[in-house]
């Protein structure tokens, strides 16, 4: 692989509030020589070798939550389509990739994105929340919960696949009357009865804090949930690259950061959700690829309380682990600290601390910013381990804990 490398030295970090200013640089990071800038800069491939890499699944069943779910001949959203399984049809999962999952299905096997299955009879196989609204309740049992998202379907049976029934809106609460596989069998307060998901509902009428997803303050035990401190808040949650412009391509295995940034950002985006945050991405899907400015503008636009870039790391020397970047002094720094914190408590990879950075959605941005690199796709061992569903979720959960002791603050 032959590129032109660009370096960008920075000024030191800045105590002044962020505002309009004269733009000195719009790209990524100097630790980012390697990556494809979204900024403009010239990069030339002469040749690029992809090596395929699988991370092994130890077998297990899952159930589809999508209304129908697109099989793929290989682990990436342009391979071909080779057929579809249906919403809530069982599957056997037997490897897993950076967030797709290889199925078999009847006589079809392939890849499916594993962000729409579940292990039959246990937690989500990308389900970020670890305890739920109903455990403490026994089948048949009945409790009140309080729904926490801004609009939630009740549908006719517990699945995405099944019909829309009516709706329900932050702060109503409902009769819990059983739980099957992530979804709640409830009764409104008009009588009428239907599923709704789990995760964005909280057990109790008073809805002081969610158990919809376990995050732990920054305090010594960690015993206390953090998630009131999320409740209300909005978060602006950048998966980085996207579209055309991939990012760091990992140069052992070919890993796309762009596919890296938007798993993760969603499994982030599910935890804050489930505490009771209400999360805005700058991008949903693998074809998007927003500008640096209009991702920078779209905090102030929906008034959000914090912005979170989500990336993965390149650089020509032998580095490893995380690294999370500030702009500001006053405004981004105890954001960054607190999620490098978390961080640094132990998610796969070690944290190499906290970093000054002049990157356009940081320096340009109304709202306190954070950028947070997850690894460097140019250590073998760090692409191996950043590939896995597993430290996509563990460091996801960091940001989300890190992003509530915030706010706690």
């Amino acid at each position: 692989m032959n590129k032109h490398i660009h370096s960008i030295p920075g000024p030191g970090p800045v105590k002044r509030n962020k505002g309009r200013h004269s733009e000195r640089h719009s790209g990524f990071a100097a630790l980012k020589p390697l990556a494809w800038l979204a900024a403009g800069v010239s990069v030339t491939v002469l040749s690029l070798a992809l090596t395929s890499f699988t991370v092994r699944a130890d077998g297990y069943t899952a159930k589809v939550y999508a209304t129908s779910l697109k099989v793929r001949s290989e682990p990436a959203s342009e391979a071909a389509v080779k057929g579809s399984v249906k919403g809530g049809s069982i599957v056997t999962v037997t490897e897993e990739q950076h967030g797709w999952s290889k199925i078999s299905a009847g006589n079809m096997t392939g890849w499916v994105a594993g962000y729409y299955l579940k292990k039959a009879g246990g937690a989500a196989a990308s389900d970020p929340i670890s305890r739920t609204a109903a455990n403490a309740h026994t089948a048949g049992s009945r409790s009140t919960a309080t729904v926490t998202a801004d609009s939630l379907r009740i549908r006719s049976g517990p699945g995405t696949g099944y019909d829309a029934v009516g709706s329900l809106k932050a702060r109503d609460i409902v009769t819990v009357l059983s739980r099957r596989s992530g979804w709640l069998n409830i009764r409104t307060a008009s009588g009428a009865a239907g599923w709704v998901a789990e995760p964005y509902v909280t057990a109790g009428s008073s809805a002081s804090f969610a158990v919809g997803v376990s995050l732990t303050s920054g305090d010594s035990t960690g015993s206390r949930p953090a998630s009131a401190s999320l409740r209300g808040k909005r978060i602006v949650v950048d998966p980085g690259h996207g579209g055309t412009d991939p990012g760091m391509i990992g140069t052992t295995y070919g890993t796309m950061e762009k596919d890296l940034n938007l798993q993760t950002a969603l499994y982030l985006r599910d935890y804050l959700t489930a505490a009771g945050a209400r999360v805005t991405m700058t991008r949903t899907r693998d074809a998007q690829r927003p500008t640096l400015s209009s991702r920078a503008r779209l905090a102030p636009a929906v008034s959000a309380d914090a912005f979170i870039s989500v990336h993965y790391n390149s650089s020509p020397k032998k580095i490893s682990g995380t690294l999370t970047f500030f702009y500001s002094e006053s405004d981004d720094l105890k954001l960054a600290r607190a999620i490098e914190q978390r961080l640094g408590r132990g998610v796969g990879l070690k944290s190499n601390g906290l970093s000054f950075g002049d990157y356009h959605i940081l320096r340009e941005n109304e709202t306190p910013a954070a950028l947070v690199e997850l690894g460097f796709l140019t250590s073998p061992t760090d692409e191996s381990i950043v590939r896995k569903t597993s430290y996509q979720k563990k460091a996801a959960k960091a940001i989300a804990n890190g992003i509530a002791d915030y706010f706690s603050n």
